[in-house]
């Protein structure tokens, strides 16, 4: 008997900012996709708020062909694309229809997707309590944020290369508080543990953790590669 294809998530990987150290995870993410049958990108994959590409036109190219890559090299794979803050860029929303319809695995939402027992999003729902109607306000300040420059992409350097980042992450990030701001969001949006939601994979703080049980269900975050901080691609239970 054949064994069930598994289910892997991961989220924050940062592509085109100079902080992220996404490479060293591009092969196990091809290989870990390649005997998947779904793997769920949730969010800020991409960078264009911090991308050093040459232009945000060259920025979109490159994420939509990564994508397009990625689907096209694992066809029996269904990958699941959700949009984080830092990937919710006008001109690249504007390409997704397209390659969605160009490949026959790949899907994207705006702002969740739930398999099974398992609701996969960002987590910038987390920052502070929020609905569905606000959490899509805030995005929409997103769509056109300009690039950063040189100068605030050299300084932001230095603080990751100083670890100024990882006390943010720590403090500011505490788990209990992420997971009650998540349900509050996902009862908003009916899709909460009465409906039978058992585990929460999401991104976004950065902070990696797995199987932390709040009100009956199980949250997990795989972190982000940056220097100084946690990172994997996590098995997801659907």
């Amino acid at each position: 008997m054949t064994s069930p294809r598994k289910t892997y998530f991961v989220s924050d990987l940062h592509v085109f900012s100079s902080r992220s150290q996404e490479h060293r995870y591009l092969e196990e993410i091809g290989h870990k996709a390649a005997r998947a049958g779904a793997f769920v990108l949730g969010g800020d994959i991409f960078d264009f708020r911090w991308s050093l590409a040459a232009s945000p036109e060259e920025t979109v190219a490159r994420a939509i062909h990564w994508l397009h890559d990625l689907a096209a090299g694992c066809p029996a794979c269904r990958f699941h694309f959700v949009l984080g803050n830092h990937d919710y860029h006008e001109p690249f929303l504007a390409r997704l229809d397209h390659l969605e319809a160009r490949l026959n695995n790949f899907t994207w939402y705006p702002f969740y997707v739930r398999l099974g027992g398992s609701v996969f999003l960002h987590g910038d729902v987390a920052d502070r309590r929020t609905t569905a109607q606000k959490l899509a306000d805030r995005r929409s300040r997103w769509l056109h944020k300009k690039r950063r420059g040189h100068l605030a992409n050299r300084l932001y350097d230095l603080a990751v290369e100083n670890q100024f980042h990882k006390p943010l992450v720590h403090l500011g990030r505490r788990k209990r508080t992420i997971a009650r701001r998540i349900l509050a969001y996902l009862d908003d949006i009916g899709e909460g543990p009465s409906t039978g939601v058992k585990n929460v994979y999401f991104g976004h703080t950065h902070l990696a953790f797995s199987d932390f049980d709040y009100r009956g269900v199980l949250f997990h975050n795989g972190g982000a590669p940056i220097h100084g901080l946690r990172f994997r691609i996590l098995e997801a239970t659907t």
